[in-house]
């Protein structure tokens, strides 16, 4: 590595003085590889940070993969074990290049390796769903517009709404745990790393010295700029990125070993924000939502926020990534009418995930179907009467009694004198609107033991939440909460694993219930409510899913749904709710449940869609559902 001599009569120059600008063009060698070979050569990490990336990138196995910066390859090689079919890696070192593909040769595995600068990707535009940045491979150039111009690249290679994830050290934890000298031993090579932050604190400078027996192998300084979450997100931010994300922390603190940048680290995802491509010639799939424009008396605040937003990029980031179909997403709900009869012709099918209602009003649910119905146009979903009759939960456990599905006894509440009137047997009894999805209404105080708590309860309904509607008084059992999510239409239909609600968290003294709090309020003690698969014996699986074919026929659901139910102590089951056109959210039981299946975000729509088209009849892919089965 270059440096300066000093001037006479001066001491030691700074690092930050010594560091050639391009110093990464040649200290990434096969010395390297010994260096840092507790790291880039650990077999056992790697394959714990590829879990990682799967997980947080709900990674398909024919998803198109770059492993930017990739080294020796370690993590494309280790996707490739695991069946990924579509992994790039580029690099700029000709030597790790060529460990890599001698790695892949030697394994037979099909992994492309190119060699590339960061800044100027060789690859064409919307080539890859999905963008690995790993093991601190970012912000080695003195200038920080070439990070910058790095991230641009990638948002440009990557399709629309497609995924990113660096890893990268925590600039904040490492200036306040930064050691000024560090040694050690490699394969007998003697390693010293000393190490100065620049005179403003945003690079860390390094001066390696390499010694074996009496000979100096190398010294050489190198520079890394350090940032902090919200300076990558500014920067992620700039380069056209959202939902931008810290995900993780990563720790390494070997016993004998200099953890260094690898020491702490952050994880971060981002989605490229960038429009759909506009390819004619694929079948239109319109997609339907609520509207972000109009207030929404369900949502927190009583408008889309943030999170919402969020929410639908990472709709997007799944649906952009099907090439089967053109996907037009239509929230406008002022030029919902027009659009979808000007172009009723055209469109194949309506994806229907519009569960806020036309004009987000909950209680006009029915009529989106209703209207796609008069207009003739195919879509996803409930009809109209199942969708009406599934917002009465009172309607839907009189027929689900009706034909031998259990239910608790209940009891409606429209007036001071029905109030008078609920029965002693239904205390303790939970108290909820009748009319009402997403848990709108229910508190830790819902759960009412005596006239006195049932008054507050009915009271807190209608002053606090603004509720007018009857309210739904039901006997309340102590017991687990269960989810069953069924997809396909009968007699093709298939269920998804079981979810329970896990409340070993939630503090002593709170009903184990599924408040709004549990769904849209993170930071509360119900926050803490985790959905998990259920360990249930086979008879009591069994009947869950028979009494829930039994209802998705009756009710008159079509192509998904979810049914709520709570198991008591003796083993008896209680229909709690049906939900037709469950929510579609990445976080919701629904798409939880297709997790836990073995199911990415994508194929869920994918699934979805394949229903309704074979409802229709039709021409699609006619393969056979090959959906997991929950452990027993």
């Amino acid at each position: 590595m270059a440096a300066r001599d000093n001037p006479p009569g001066t001491g030691p120059l700074p690092l930050e003085e010594r560091v050639d600008p391009e110093w990464w063009k040649r200290i990434f060698n096969g010395l390297y590889l010994v260096t840092d070979g507790d790291v880039v050569c650990n077999r056992r990490l790697t394959e714990r940070e590829v879990d990682l990336i799967v997980k947080l990138l709900d990674l398909g196995r024919d998803d198109r993969v770059l492993d930017l910066c990739c080294g020796n390859g370690r993590h494309s090689l280790e996707l490739a074990r695991r069946g990924f079919s579509n992994v790039h890696g580029l690099d700029y070192s000709r030597e790790l290049l060529q460990v890599a593909e001698t790695s892949a040769l030697r394994e037979g595995l099909t992994v492309r390796f190119r060699r590339g600068d960061a800044r100027r990707l060789p690859y064409r535009d919307d080539q890859f769903d999905a963008v690995i940045l790993m093991g601190n491979s970012f912000g080695y150039f003195r200038d920080e517009s070439d990070d910058l111009r790095v991230l641009r690249e990638t948002r440009r290679v990557l399709r629309p709404y497609g995924k990113l994830l660096i890893d990268v050290t925590d600039g904040e934890a490492f200036r306040a745990q930064l050691s000024p000298v560090r040694a050690e031993t490699h394969d007998g090579a003697v390693v010293v790393r000393l190490r100065e932050l620049s005179s403003d604190g945003k690079r860390v400078y390094t001066r390696e010295i390499v010694v074996s027996g009496d000979s100096v192998l190398a010294d050489q300084v190198y520079g890394i700029r350090l940032y902090t979450f919200g300076e990558l997100r500014d920067l992620l931010q700039r380069a056209g990125f959202v939902n931008v994300s810290l995900v993780a922390r990563l720790t390494y603190d070997p016993d004998d070993k200099d953890p260094g940048l690898m020491g702490s680290r952050m994880v971060v995802t981002a989605l490229a924000a960038k429009p759909a491509r506009g390819d004619d010639r694929r079948p239109l799939v319109v997609v339907l939502l609520g509207d972000p424009r109009r207030p929404n008396p369900v949502k927190p605040g009583g408008r889309f926020d943030e999170d919402d937003e969020a929410a639908v990029n990472e709709l997007k980031s799944a649906l952009y990534g099907i090439d089967d179909y053109k996907f037009v997403i239509l929230d406008d709900h002022s030029a919902m009418l027009r659009f979808l009869q000007e172009n009723a012709d055209s469109i194949h099918l309506v994806l229907n995930l519009c569960d806020d209602g036309f004009l987000n009003d909950p209680r006009m649910e029915g009529h989106v179907a209703a209207v796609l119905e008069v207009l003739g146009i195919r879509y996803t979903g409930a009809g109209p009467a199942c969708l009406n009759l599934c917002y009465d939960k009172s309607a839907v456990k009189a027929i689900a009694r009706s034909i031998g599905v259990p239910v608790l006894d209940h009891a409606l509440v429209r007036s001071p004198d029905d109030l008078r009137r609920v029965p002693g047997r239904l205390f303790p009894c939970i108290v909820k609107p009748n009319f009402g999805d997403n848990s709108w209404g229910i508190t830790e105080r819902s759960v009412a033991r005596d006239t006195g708590e049932l008054r507050a309860a009915v009271r807190a309904l209608r002053e606090e939440w603004g509720y007018e509607g009857p309210v739904l008084v039901e006997r309340f059992v102590e017991g687990r909460d269960l989810t069953v999510s069924a997809i396909g239409n009968p007699p093709d239909l298939h269920f998804l694993p079981v979810l329970e609600e896990d409340y070993s968290r939630l503090p002593d003294g709170l009903p184990r219930i599924l408040t709004y709090d549990a769904k849209w309020n993170p930071g509360s003690p119900y926050g803490s409510v985790e959905s998990v698969p259920a360990k249930l014996p086979d008879g009591v699986r069994g009947r869950l899913f028979r009494w829930s074919s039994i209802l998705f026929e009756r009710l008159g659901c079509r192509d998904y749904a979810r049914f709520d139910w709570r198991l008591d102590a003796k083993g008896g089951l209680w229909l709690l709710e049906a939900n037709p056109n469950p929510g579609w959210v990445w976080d919701g039981h629904f798409r939880k449940a297709c997790w836990h299946a073995g199911w990415t975000y994508e194929r869920m729509f994918r699934e979805i869609i394949r229903a309704a088209e074979r409802r229709y009849g039709l021409k699609g892919d006619d393969r056979p559902f090959r959906t997991r089965r929950p452990s027993a």
